[in-house]
C-alpha cells in the first residue's frame, strides 16, 4: 500500500491504547481489505458534509479506496451547499453561550445553525433548488425517473454551478465524476426533500420521478451479489442511525428472504460512534450483536470507536491515503 507520511507515522506512535489503538487497527484492517481487493462501503450519518469531509473523503474516492457509501439526505446536499455557498456560511464557536434570542436573530438572517457552523438559506439552500427544480421538471417532462442523488450527479456535472472551495475537497463532486454508486435512505428527511414535497404539492412535479427507498434496497440487493466475490463487502461506519441501519441489512435480506445462502456476509465492520448500549440504541450495539442477525461472521474483524467522527474519520483517511 502507499508509503506512510506524517500524520500515519504519528497515529503509530502514539495512539497505543484505547480508543486510539482501535484506530490505528481499525485502519490497518481497512487498509488488508483493499490487499485482498474487497470491496468497501461507508456510510455517513451526522453532519460529516458539514463537517468539511470531503476534504478527505473526496481523495479516497478518487483513488478507488471506496466503492459504495450510504449517506443520509443531508450529507448528500450539504456537501453541495458548501461547495457553492463556503464564503457566505457562518461560524459560531461560542455556540454553546446562545441565548434563544440569539438562536432567533440567526433565523432571522436565514442561518439554519449546525452546531457551530450556520449554513445561509438563500445563497446555498435556495440557489441549489433551482438547479434541483430545473432537473425535476425536466425528468417529468421526459417521463424518466431517477434516485435522489442521481439528481444532484446531474446538476453537479452540468457545468452550471460555480464553487466557492476547490472542487477536489467535494466528496460528492468526486462521487459524481466516478458514477460511485450511493444508497440515501429516508433523503425525504432532508432540505431538499422537503423541497421536492413543496413542489408536489404546487403540483409542479409528481412524487413518481423520484426513485423509492425500496428501489435503492433493490439496487443495493443487487449490486452485493455482484461485488462481494468469495469474502464479501467491508463496511465502514460513521455514526449511526438510517445510513448505517439500511444498508448492512442487504446481507440477511439476500439470505433470508430471498433464500440466496452462497451470498458472503460483511468482511469487515467498523463504527465510529458515541451511541450507548444500555440505552437500547441500535447504533451504539457492539458488533456481536450483528452476529446474530446474520450481517457478521464470527471471524469478521470488528471495530467500534468511541469518539468524535470529525476527529476519527480524517484520520483514518489519512492513514489509507498515506499521508
Amino acid at each position: 500500500m502507499n508509503k506512510k507520511g506524517p500524520v500515519s507515522e504519528f497515529i503509530q506512535k502514539h495512539y497505543k491504547h484505547f480508543n486510539a489503538a482501535t484506530l490505528v487497527d481499525a485502519a490497518q484492517a481497512y487498509e488488508q481489505q483493499l490487499v485482498l481487493g474487497n470491496k468497501m462501503m461507508i456510510t455517513l450519518a451526522g453532519a460529516m458534509s458539514t463537517a468539511e469531509l470531503g476534504i478527505s473523503l473526496a481523495e479516497m474516492i478518487r483513488q478507488g479506496k471506496v466503492d459504495i457509501i450510504t449517506c443520509t439526505g443531508a450529507n448528500l446536499e450539504e456537501d453541495v451547499f458548501n461547495l457553492v455557498a463556503h464564503d457566505f456560511y457562518k461560524r459560531v464557536p461560542h455556540y454553546r453561550d446562545l441565548s434563544p434570542q440569539d438562536e432567533e436573530e440567526l433565523l432571522k438572517n436565514h442561518f439554519n445553525r449546525v452546531t457551530d457552523t450556520c449554513i445561509p438559506e438563500e445563497e446555498a439552500m435556495r440557489r441549489i433548488e433551482d438547479h434541483l427544480v430545473e432537473a425535476w421538471v425536466d425528468a417529468k417532462n421526459k417521463g424518466e425517473r431517477y434516485f435522489p442523488h442521481q439528481f444532484f450527479y446531474k446538476i453537479l456535472l452540468s457545468g452550471k454551478l460555480e464553487y466557492q472551495i476547490d472542487p477536489k475537497n467535494s466528496w460528492l463532486l468526486a462521487a459524481a465524476e466516478r458514477n460511485l454508486p450511493i444508497i440515501v435512505p429516508g433523503w425525504e428527511d432532508s432540505t431538499c426533500g422537503n423541497f421536492f414535497a413543496g413542489h408536489c404539492i404546487e403540483e409542479l412535479i409528481h412524487p413518481g420521478i423520484l426513485k423509492t427507498g425500496i428501489e435503492y434496497m433493490i439496487f443495493l440487493a443487487d449490486w452485493y451479489q455482484k461485488n462481494a466475490g468469495t469474502n464479501g463487502v467491508g463496511f465502514f461506519q460513521i455514526g449511526g442511525g438510517i445510513a448505517g441501519d439500511f444498508p448492512i441489512c442487504v446481507v440477511p435480506m439476500i439470505h433470508q428472504d430471498l433464500q440466496l445462502p452462497g451470498v458472503p456476509v460483511w468482511s469487515y465492520f467498523c463504527q465510529i460512534s458515541d451511541s450507548t448500549t444500555s440505552y437500547g440504541s441500535y447504533s451504539g450495539a457492539v458488533p456481536n450483536e450483528k452476529i446474530t442477525w446474520g450481517k457478521l461472521h464470527v471471524s469478521s474483524p470488528k471495530f467500534v470507536i468511541e469518539s468524535d467522527a470529525t476527529i476519527v474519520a480524517p484520520l483514518i483517511f489519512a492513514y489509507l491515503l498515506g499521508w
